[in-house]
């Protein structure tokens, strides 16, 4: 909750006064007073300094964090996937899967998507766009699902678990994200790990470290901005180089073994 997106936005207003107040009476006290906050990636630590005044911690460590490795590709996984997006095919597609939620930028997906589609001559070769994720029944997704509408390459999916998840994300071309706020995006971690290339925003937090290693595609958090980020994508930037470096940025940086690791090495000075 100290990442400024919390204070800031203009949904949030109320519980910003909320925060404010409590902030100064309770919750400074306890982050001044801790031997050491602990971060999960380094843009969350750096974020930490803009939301309070009066923010002044004795030590700030970005410890990482991860995610265990996901079960290997079965044939079942494809299928349980397939069974939640009949018309989907044999296509191709993007996948977008989180909350339907106005914080995860799914409203700025599907207006940049259907943008390139009219302005580009590419209603077949571009890939399908597959939305899943749960919250389609409340106000924000039911206006998403209007705009949308029937569009024959949007897909509209409920939530995913299990094989179908997993299904989901070995089988797509690339995993998007345009979120307004991230603290770390386990979705876009567990992409990586099925060697899949992430196109986020640079309001997701782990974008540093991605972008290093080449292993997606970041923009700004804007209609325009994800517009690039699918052409980019499209276009062919992330066809180069070694396919398997999006699962070496999740082996390197993401994968619980090497988080763990870099957590008691973070805390040894202490």
């Amino acid at each position: 909750m100290l990442d400024p997106w919390f204070q800031r936005d203009p949904s949030r207003r109320l519980k910003a006064m909320r925060n404010f107040f409590y902030w100064w009476m309770v919750e400074r006290h306890v982050v001044n007073g801790a031997d050491a906050l602990l971060f999960t990636c380094e843009e969350e630590l750096r974020l930490a300094r803009q939301t309070f005044g009066g923010y002044h911690p004795r030590r700030e460590i970005n410890v990482g964090y991860g995610i265990p490795e996901p079960p290997p590709f079965t044939e079942s996984m494809r299928a349980a996937f397939l069974e939640n997006v009949l018309r989907l095919g044999e296509r191709q597609y993007l996948l977008f899967l989180g909350r339907i939620h106005p914080k995860k930028g799914v409203d700025l997906l599907a207006s940049a998507y259907s943008q390139i589609l009219k302005t580009k001559k590419l209603k077949t070769d571009f890939p399908d766009l597959v939305i899943a994720g749960p919250g389609w029944d409340s106000e924000f997704g039911r206006r998403v699902a209007a705009a949308v509408g029937e569009h024959p390459k949007i897909h509209r999916v409920g939530m995913l678990e299990g094989e179908a998840k997993w299904g989901a994300l070995y089988g797509c071309d690339a995993f998007v994200l345009p979120s307004h706020q991230e603290n770390f995006g386990i979705a876009v971690v567990e992409a990586l790990a099925c060697n899949k290339p992430v196109l986020i925003s640079n309001k997701v937090n782990i974008w540093r470290e991605i972008a290093e290693d080449g292993a997606g595609v970041v923009e700004e958090d804007s209609v325009e901005g994800t517009a690039r980020m699918l052409q980019r994508f499209v276009e062919g930037e992330m066809a180069g180089g070694d396919k398997g470096r999006f699962r070496g940025c999740f082996r390197r940086r993401f994968e619980i073994q090497q988080a763990a690791q870099s957590f008691i090495v973070a805390l040894e000075p202490l």
